[in-house]
């Protein structure tokens, strides 16, 4: 049972206002009574509209079921289907030629092209990692992954693979900042060297005749290399050089949202217990590494002598985003005067912005946004009527804050079909606040087949992907981004490289991201960060931007190119196929939220390859399997055959984990087993086919009984 306080006709979890009252709001510049009134008055004013928004999406996927059930528009994605989503309101008008107007920026965001990563808010350890992976060893990078061919061989420093990695980092500074009079860096003698480029040279440590580092910039971003003779890897080293170190991850989106499982008061406020230790600074993880206990802590800033004898500072940290939750879920860690569970995002809206305040006074150990600014991700918005509300509700926290309007900056998921179907309508919406565009596959994709779920059965999830659909998505993204002038203000991202383990793949395929004119992709990892870095030294991807700028905006028909398998006849070894890879994926994930609360990890898939999982992947397996089941592709008893398969196969994956809780043959019993199979027998019921309802009401069942036990 949650014990509740009242707070100006608000019933606030015990925790929670004790957290809110005796933790943060002494650091802030808000008194408390001024902070609890200005917040029942906010959730008095929009949760009414929430909720109207959350209806308005069921009345238009409502009459969409009713039009592909009818049969018009099934055979074909036709001119009348687009007229018909116009009649209805899914379409809006485009509206007239304009440019965001968003100001107080910090370069991360606006000038500069780099990696961004996600990370679970409710991991400490992960976010320091994450937060420190602002500068990355690329010798690491490159030793300890299939980045390059081979691999180390173990037993100590494999020499050869140490060569091997000097060779290719010697490469990419040949590439990016050439020596002059045509001399490799392979050759380098030592000392500071002289470049073809002389103001690609920024800084050093040390002193011009021995420097310890030396600090050189391209496209933005910075490179160091740092000299010292009596490391085991510099005293080998013709130069002294130990290792390269780059500029990475720019960016990093502290997510309380896909990739954290938080059902209730107790998770609430240890989500935003972390978020306040990265504004004050002070938070730490220990862990147990090599028989010793480890203590991690945010980096500090690092400091050069610049070529004119002034003192450079760099930023140590990456710079923190945080992702609110979107506008279905409510929570109840607060509950409002009518007795119902208070909309998350509002809530996460209030008080994430209150936390960051601290940063903004500079009352932080360090300093997060220097620009001044505080930066929201919001996802799943659908259309520009929903961002318009994100941006009103973002007018009203700051003025119970007592900030300037447009303080709180808005980063939009362009994750859902009605937004993608109205981008620029979503940007005007938001054009004073906006830093973010972002495309996201996983859920797009389910959403997709959710809109159009009674058109017809869909094609396998691996051909999604060279779908008409998909490629004109991931193409009008930019184009309209840049038409609306995000280039110099605002980031236009691209989503994550999945497979932490196959980074040779990564940089193969990943350069594609900056070569469309994306200022920043999604990575898994510190170390896939420092590795994505290198195709920003390969792409000016803002001189990329004016290249495509000019280039036409794909048609809108393109985008609403239904999926579908028409008339497809499959058999039954390609129906199992897909089912079991479904299935494993679904359970793979839902027995670690359910049972551990564990919101995001690398999943073995069914081909035993790590990924990095989290409710996006969810969605789109769980919505496929669903679609598959309503046109009779496969059978009710074909789906429970492979859930009763792969649940076998999940249980050997993670048979080394102590606190796992095998489902094989509790099949009755597990809760996970039982949220997986709801997921998709319920999957055409589910609010744009979203997990959240679903997952959050088992894993309070499975808290419960724990506790109860």
């Amino acid at each position: 049972m949650t014990n509740y306080v009242e707070r100006f006709g608000l019933k606030v979890a015990a925790e929670l206002a004790a957290f809110i009252e005796q933790d943060v709001l002494p650091l802030t510049n808000v008194a408390g009574d001024a902070f609890w009134s200005g917040a029942s008055g906010v959730f008095e004013r929009f949760a009414p509209e929430n909720q109207s928004l959350l209806a308005k999406r069921d009345q238009l996927q409502a009459k969409i079921d009713d039009y592909y059930r009818d049969g018009a528009g099934k055979t074909a994605d036709s001119a009348a289907t687009t007229e018909f989503l116009r009649e209805i309101g899914y379409l809006v008008p485009e509206p007239a030629p304009f440019q965001i107007t968003t100001d107080h920026v910090d370069p991360e965001i606006a000038t500069m092209a780099g990696p961004q990563l996600v990370v679970p808010v409710l991991n400490a350890r992960f976010l320091l990692n994450a937060a420190n992976a602002r500068w990355g060893s690329l010798y690491d990078a490159l030793y300890g992954t299939d980045a390059l061919p081979g691999a180390a061989q173990p037993g100590g420093y494999d020499a050869a693979r140490g060569a091997q990695v000097i060779a290719r980092a010697r490469a990419f500074l040949d590439e990016a900042f050439p020596l002059a009079g045509g001399i490799s860096w392979t050759d380098y003698p030592g000392g500071l060297p002289v470049l073809a480029d002389p103001a690609q040279l920024v800084g050093l440590t040390g002193s011009k005749a021995a420097p310890t580092s030396i600090l050189l910039r391209h496209n933005g971003l910075h490179a160091e290399i740092v000299i010292d003779r009596n490391h085991p890897i510099g005293k080998t080293d013709p130069a002294g050089v130990a290792d390269v170190v780059l500029e990475s991850a720019l960016t990093t989106i502290v997510d309380l949202e896909d990739s954290v499982a938080a059902v209730d008061a107790e998770d609430k406020v240890a989500a935003y217990r972390n978020w306040l230790g990265l504004m004050t600074g002070n938070l730490e993880a220990s862990f147990a590494k090599g028989g010793k206990t480890l203590t991690r802590k945010l980096e500090a800033d690092r400091s050069f002598t610049a070529p004119d004898g002034g003192t450079l500072t760099l930023k140590g940290r990456s710079l923190l985003l945080v992702r609110n939750v979107g506008h279905l879920m409510t929570n109840p860690a607060v509950q409002l005067a009518n007795g119902q569970d208070a909309p998350e995002g509002i809530l996460d809206a209030l008080i994430t912005s209150l936390i960051a305040t601290i940063d903004l006074n500079g009352k932080g150990v360090h300093r997060n946004s220097r620009a001044g600014s505080v930066y929201i991700v919001k996802p799943k918005m659908h259309g520009p009527e929903e961002a318009g509300f994100t941006d009103r509700l973002f007018d009203a926290v700051e003025d119970v804050l007592g900030l300037a309007r447009n303080t709180l900056k808005v980063g939009v998921m362009d994750e859902e079909r009605r937004t993608s179907a109205n981008l620029a309508a979503c940007i005007h919406a938001v054009r004073e606040r906006l830093i973010f565009i972002n495309t996201g596959f996983l859920d797009r994709t389910g959403d997709e087949m959710h809109t159009a779920m009674q058109a017809g059965a869909m094609i396998p999830k691996a051909e999604m992907k060279s779908s008409d659909w998909i490629t004109a998505y991931e193409a009008r993204n930019v184009a309209i981004g840049l038409a609306c002038g995000l280039s110099g203000k605002a980031q236009i991202g691209k989503g994550m490289w999945a497979a932490p383990d196959r980074m040779g793949d990564m940089m193969e395929q990943k350069i594609g991201h900056p070569l469309t004119g994306a200022n920043t992709a999604w990575v898994p990892s510190p170390t896939a960060a420092t590795l994505h870095a290198l195709h920003y030294h390969k792409v000016d991807v803002f001189a990329r931007q004016r290249e495509v700028a000019g280039q036409p905006v794909p048609a809108l028909e393109k985008l609403l190119t239904i999926p579908l398998a028409r008339g497809r006849n499959w058999t039954a070894e390609e129906v199992t196929r897909e089912l079991d890879n479904n299935a494993q994926g679904i359970l793979g994930y839902v027995v670690r939220w359910i049972d551990q609360g564990v919101g995001c990890s690398k999943v073995p898939d069914i081909h035993d390859i790590g990924l990095m999982e989290d409710r996006a992947t969810l969605r789109i397996s769980s919505q496929h399997m669903a679609n598959w089941l309503l046109h009779g592709v496969c059978t009710p008893a074909d789906v429970d055959a492979a859930f009763k398969r792969m649940a076998l196969k999940v249980d050997g994956q993670n048979a080394d984990d102590a606190l796992y809780e095998p489902m094989t043959g509790h099949e009755e019993t597990s809760f996970a087993y039982r949220a997986a199979r709801a997921l998709v027998f319920e999957g055409v019921s589910q609010p744009s086919g979203y997990t959240e309802p679903l997952l959050h009401a088992w894993r309070r069942r499975k808290k419960e009984a724990a506790a109860n036990a």
